[in-house]
């Protein structure tokens, strides 16, 4: 096995799940929940593009923060799954890289999504006046693709530097998707300059953004704490915890596995916290968005009864 894996140009992940009944176990489970991902995110995009009364930059962001959790999902399970059931646990050199590179992508432009949602919170609370101003299409569109490209750019630099260097040990990778960090334990030259490119990188897309949030929300409570209608505090702090709740979830587990250096690091422990930034993260944002959003519910029955009368 060895020396395949020295002649090879493949990588070999070792996976999610072990040869056992709890291996089986989990994989249904992770399977059940890629399932209900895909029907949430692609339930909020449907009812957001068909319900005129959602069409409004927050719900706008919305459905892009579920078009990113589809695609981020569907980039890491499906061969995770295949892997499992057909026993073959390899992937391609260029395979690595391609599903490398759209992880980082998606990675980073949600984090900036999350964040372009805390402005958007925060125009709306703080300054209801000016939101029209402040959120019009063009500012919509220039944050949408400056997120995508931001996020691009950044993938490409981080995935340029792994795929040109050499790797002469054993290519295992002790993960369940081609991460680049575990990817870069087989090199065999010192790559401290890569961890600390991880560490900017990390910094630029998680802990700033997660900062202008804290900021923001802080500003907003202050307002909400200002506002004499009960009513309208009552959905402004609904609003905000909702975006709390998901912020929490995306950035605490990312930025805990990603800012500490490698000597601190385990790979059960990675592997288990990604868990919840590429699988479990995305089947609860729609949940969380749609159980404790009335005008999404009522936007949900509003096309259903349209369907059904079709």
């Amino acid at each position: 096995m060895e020396n395949n894996n020295q002649t090879s140009t493949d990588f070999f992940l070792l996976g999610l799940f072990p040869p056992s009944e709890i291996g089986l176990f989990s994989f249904i489970f992770i399977v059940l929940i890629f399932l209900m991902a895909l029907f949430g995110n692609m339930s909020m995009i449907i009812v957001i593009l068909l319900d005129t009364h959602l069409h409004t930059p927050m719900y706008f962001l919305l459905s892009q923060l579920s078009l990113m959790d589809l695609n981020y999902i569907s980039t890491i399970v499906p061969k995770l799954a295949s892997n499992y059931l057909f026993g073959n646990k390899s992937i391609s050199f260029i395979g690595c890289g391609v599903q490398s590179f759209f992880f980082i992508t998606l990675a980073g432009a949600e984090g900036l999504l999350l964040a372009c949602m805390a402005y958007d919170r925060y125009v709306a609370i703080c300054f209801p006046l000016h939101y029209v101003i402040h959120m019009r299409k063009r500012v919509l569109v220039l944050m949408i693709t400056g997120s995508w490209i931001m996020s691009s750019i950044n993938s490409c630099a981080h995935n340029v530097y792994a795929l040109h260097i050499p790797y002469c040990r054993s290519r295992t990778i002790n993960h369940f998707f081609c991460d680049l960090p575990a990817m870069l334990t087989l090199a065999c030259m010192d790559t401290w300059v890569y961890e600390y490119t991880v560490f900017v990188s990390t910094t630029l897309f998680l802990v700033l953004p997660f900062i202008g949030i804290a900021c923001s929300y802080g500003r907003v409570l202050l307002t909400i704490c200002r506002m004499h209608s009960t009513e309208g505090r009552k959905k402004a702090y609904s609003t905000c915890s909702t975006h709390l709740t998901v912020v929490t979830f995306y950035y605490a587990p990312f930025a805990y596995t990603y800012l500490r250096p490698r000597s601190l690091r385990t790979p059960t422990e990675d592997k288990i916290l990604a868990v919840f930034y590429t699988i479990l993260t995305p089947m609860l944002n729609p949940i969380i968005y749609s159980l404790r959003n009335k005008e999404v519910m009522g936007a949900l029955r509003r096309v259903i009864q349209r369907i059904c009368s079709v």
